[in-house]
C-alpha cells in the first residue's frame, strides 16, 4: 500500500509543472500570429511577390504623375466634403421646416417631399464620391493605384487622368456593367 501512495503524488505533481509552461508558449505564439493587420498593410504585403512568383504588375504612372493625382484627389476630397456637409445642413433645414404640413395644400406638401428626396439623393451621391476618392488615396499609399482590382493589369494613363477614382480597366468595367 505504501508504494502506491508514493507513485500517485509524483504523477500529479510532475505533469502540472510541465503543462503550465507548455500552455503559455503556444498562447503567446498564437496571439502574435493573430494580431490585427491593417487594410493598408495587407495591400502592401499583397504587392510583394512571394519567392519564386512573378512580380505583380505596376502602374504606368511615374512618381510625379502619382503625386499630381494624389494632390488632385485630396483637393477633390476637401471640396466634396464641404459640399456633402452643405447638403446635410440643407437636408436638416428642409426636414425641420416642413415637418407639420399644417396649412399646406397637396401641391406644397408634394413639392416639399420632392425637395427633401432630391437633397437626400444629392447627399448620398456625394457620400459615395467621398468613399471612392478616399479609396483611391488609400490605393496610392498602398502602391496598388493604377492596377485593375479585377485582373491585376495596369489601368491606362488616359483612363486614370479622366477618372482618377477608377479601380477597374475598361474591359473589366464593361464586364461588370453587363452583369
Amino acid at each position: 500500500a505504501a508504494p502506491a501512495k508514493k507513485a500517485a503524488p509524483a504523477k500529479k505533481a510532475a505533469p502540472a509543472k510541465k503543462a503550465a509552461p507548455a500552455k503559455k508558449v503556444p498562447a503567446t505564439t498564437a496571439a502574435k500570429k493573430t494580431a490585427p493587420v491593417t487594410k493598408a498593410a495587407r495591400k502592401a504585403a499583397a504587392t510583394k511577390p512571394a519567392a519564386g512568383q512573378p512580380a505583380r504588375p505596376t502602374s504606368d504612372l511615374d512618381v510625379t504623375e502619382l503625386a499630381e493625382i494624389r494632390a488632385q484627389l485630396e483637393a477633390e476630397f476637401a471640396e466634396m466634403r464641404a459640399e456633402y456637409e452643405k447638403s446635410l445642413a440643407e437636408l436638416t433645414v428642409l426636414q425641420q421646416s416642413h415637418t407639420d404640413g399644417a396649412g399646406d395644400d397637396q401641391a406644397d406638401a408634394g413639392s416639399n417631399a420632392f425637395e427633401r428626396e432630391q437633397e437626400q439623393s444629392i447627399a448620398a451621391n456625394r457620400h459615395d464620391l467621398l468613399i471612392q476618392i478616399e479609396h483611391a488615396i488609400e490605393r496610392i499609399d498602398a502602391g496598388t493605384y493604377g492596377i485593375c482590382e479585377d485582373c491585376d493589369r495596369p489601368i491606362p494613363k488616359a483612363r486614370l487622368k479622366a477618372l482618377p477614382m477608377a479601380t477597374l480597366d475598361a474591359a473589366c468595367k464593361a464586364r461588370e456593367e453587363r452583369h
